[in-house]
């Protein structure tokens, strides 16, 4: 069986500002063959008529079945396109296709959110365990997630 030679990046966020995050990093990925993946909606049908994007419908926090629904298909898209590097912004939309995809080899890199300067994003709280790289924006979280890397603003 022969390996791919090439990186496969996975882009992982929900639309809008967490999107908006992603898309900065650009430089870091565009070069590597990559997709996104997000929830449906009007921002990633926009998307995917420039770059590949697969999406899930959303998971609502107060919907169990919507949670049942996006791990499912969450973990058939992560052992479908086998990244080996996924980056992402958040939100919860995500969570369960990073767990997935790091159990089948992933390396995970965690952004929080600029706008998260004191308390951070459930997101982040549940992925920090997961995750290989984990950058705050802020130094005040550094309380929160010891091991994470402070840069400063990155978005």
């Amino acid at each position: 069986m022969s390996k791919r030679s090439k990186v496969k990046i996975c882009i992982a966020c929900s639309p809008g500002g967490h999107m908006v995050q992603a898309k900065q990093l650009a430089a870091a990925y565009e070069k590597h063959e990559h997709f996104y993946f997000t929830f449906s909606g009007p921002v990633a049908e926009e998307l995917g008529k420039s770059a590949t994007v697969l999406t899930i419908p959303n998971i609502v926090r107060h919907n169990p079945l919507s949670w049942i629904v996006g791990a499912i298909l969450s973990g058939y898209i992560a052992i479908r396109e086998r990244p080996d590097v996924v980056i992402t912004t958040g939100a919860g939309v995500v969570v369960f296709f990073c767990v997935f995809a790091k159990l089948l080899g992933a390396k995970l890199i965690f952004i929080e959110s600029m706008a998260r300067v004191e308390r951070p994003t459930l997101t982040a709280r549940l992925l920090y365990p997961f995750a290989d790289l984990f950058f705050v924006q802020w130094a005040g979280l550094l309380k929160s997630f010891p091991k994470a890397k402070y840069v400063g603003r990155l978005l």
